[in-house]
């Protein structure tokens, strides 16, 4: 195995334990907060990754470089107002691998500062870390595409008339399977990067007092 391989492994496997665990466990904390105890009933409120592996989602991720957990379960009748309450859970777990990435980008910027980036060993837990922002970003674009079961179709739910969702979920086998094609054929590949990279940029952005801090103490 080369060095190649062996890093992509690496990476995902941390991502595998902190990435896909913190996504479910935002959806699970949001419903919690929301009124619905149906995640911390069955011991869903937790970051063991264990608790939340997908074996498809998980081989996607090796795979692919993105792919999901299995979800927290929701019993959106115990929300106050179900529609609006449930759009909120399901963007609780993007959001969650977004702030990550933003806590590995600020992360990263102080690795590349103090690093000896001409080694070896220096670029690639460099290139680890880097990969493992990148991968956030891409969880938290793709799980936003308005398809099911991902959560961006939950929180398109929120503006659709009762009848359409109805028949979305029925169809959702359909769309699961569509999905795993699109992933293997590589047609998200293109725009799931371009949104990824927009991410990147604001993130970027955001962090730039990290930039400012690092030059004032070197």
């Amino acid at each position: 195995m080369n060095d190649e391989a062996v890093l992509r492994y690496l990476t995902m496997a941390v991502v595998i334990v902190t990435a896909l665990p913190a996504h479910e466990l935002a959806h699970g904390l949001a419903a919690d907060r929301l009124g619905d105890h149906t995640a911390r009933e069955q011991g869903r409120l937790t970051l063991n990754p264990f608790v939340h592996l997908d074996l498809f989602g998980t081989l996607a991720l090796f795979l692919f470089g993105f792919g999901w957990a299995k979800p927290v379960p929701v019993n959106s009748s115990r929300f106050k107002k179900p529609k609006r309450d449930l759009a909120l859970t399901a963007l609780a777990g993007p959001l969650a691998n977004l702030l990550l990435g933003l806590v590995t980008m600020a992360l990263f910027k102080v690795y590349v500062f103090y690093a000896d980036m001409n080694s070896s060993a220096g670029w690639m837990f460099g290139q680890v870390i880097y990969t493992i922002l990148w991968t956030n970003l891409t969880l938290s674009v793709f799980n936003l595409l308005p398809v099911p079961p991902l959560d961006g179709s939950k929180i398109l739910d929120a503006a659709l008339p009762f009848s359409i969702r109805m028949k979305m979920r029925k169809a959702e086998k359909f769309f699961y399977v569509a999905l795993i094609l699109l992933l293997y054929l590589g047609f998200l590949q293109i725009p799931l990067n371009f949104l990824s990279s927009l991410l990147f940029s604001g993130l970027n952005w955001a962090t730039a007092p990290v930039d400012f801090l690092l030059r004032l103490i070197g």
